[in-house]
């Protein structure tokens, strides 16, 4: 695989993100309104601990292996959930209304057995000691992609000018080893068009100076978007410089270019009702599992940081992690989405 010169990579700050899925909604509703796109979520927010979306795909494979592709296995469409349909007319139109109430059911009729954020708000722990928090996931646009490796038809390339990850759809042929090589799960099938597609980086938007739609409409100030070359942007110092941005599954081997900053929480409460400082309580052995080792650099150095600015001293990673201007989220691009025509984003 060639290095491209500069890459296009998010940071999302764990301990922002509301789980408001504003950036599910603002991705779909952007991106996925052909027919057989209906299950599809290019982003979605899990919430963690969690089986996530597809369930169980932290446990599917895929990625490298001892330098060797390790193919896994393509998620069932159960896994993924389905696109769900409601009893609206019975219910609002039917007077029905204080007899039944809303239900979600499969394009079949049948009942639902997962669904995206079918765990939503469900965490770990036990009272009063549970905890949980929102993890945005979408395609990592990875440095080494598996899914291009696994790809036979030179259908999967990744862009000179920004590294984005795309899927030429004249040339897929729908064979789905890219969705088993895929250790994120992050790649769909279309039934009808019988071709994979998956998130694009909001390509059409980089192109025009427009920030990413996740990016754009977060209302928690939670997503970054730069290049990891530019010095003087926010990515690059919160994942090089400061060191505060691990990515998800590094032991993957794909090399992702989406970072996360690690979440913290408010210590454990012991059983006088006082907080006990002597152990976190999201485990950080959890933490590990997902970020891997790095992360527990990555937590030492929010916690630092965080100390200093409570006593008055400057902090370049907590300026950067407030984001006082929303400007300051969206990189190069800044151009306002309104003065650009929809046909050309």
């Amino acid at each position: 695989m060639t290095t491209h010169p500069r890459q296009v990579a998010f940071v999302i700050d764990l301990n922002k993100c509301l789980g408001c899925q504003t950036c599910s909604i603002a991705c779909k509703t952007h991106w996925t309104a052909e027919e057989g796109m209906e299950h599809q979520w290019w982003i979605i927010v899990n919430t963690m601990p969690g089986q996530g979306t597809p369930r169980g795909w932290q446990e599917m494979g895929g990625g490298f292996k001892d330098d060797r592709l390790a193919p896994g296995r393509i998620p069932k469409r159960e896994e993924w959930g389905q696109a769900w349909r409601f009893n609206y007319q019975e219910v609002l139109e039917g007077g029905m209304g204080t007899q039944v109430h809303l239900r979600p059911m499969n394009p079949d009729g049948s009942e639902p057995t997962w669904g995206p954020n079918w765990e939503e708000d469900v965490g770990a722990g036990q009272w009063p000691n549970a905890y949980f928090f929102y993890l945005p996931h979408l395609c990592h646009h990875c440095s080494r992609p598996s899914c291009l490796y696994a790809c036979p038809r030179d259908a999967i390339y990744k862009r000179e000018e920004d590294g984005l990850v795309l899927i030429d759809e004249e040339r897929c042929n729908g064979c789905r080893l890219c969705l088993e090589a895929c250790p994120y799960k992050r790649i769909y099938f279309n039934p009808r068009l019988e071709v994979a597609q998956k998130c694009i980086g909001c390509f059409p938007r980089l192109e025009q100076g427009v920030a990413p739609a996740c990016v754009r409409q977060c209302p928690g100030r939670a997503v970054w978007v730069g290049f990891l070359d530019d010095q003087e942007g926010a990515v690059h110092k919160l994942v090089h410089k400061w060191r505060g941005a691990p990515p998800l599954h590094p032991e993957f081997g794909t090399q992702p270019n989406v970072y996360y900053v690690p979440p913290l929480a408010p210590h454990p409460i012991d059983p006088q009702g006082n907080f006990d400082r002597s152990r976190p309580r999201i485990p950080t052995e959890y933490l590990r599992y997902l970020f891997g080792p790095q992360v527990d650099e990555a937590l030492a150095t929010l916690q630092r940081e965080r100390e200093r600015a409570r006593q008055g001293h400057p902090s370049e990673l907590m300026d950067i992690l407030i984001a006082y201007r929303f400007q300051e989220l969206l990189g190069p691009f800044t151009v306002n989405p309104a003065q650009i025509p929809r046909s050309r984003l």
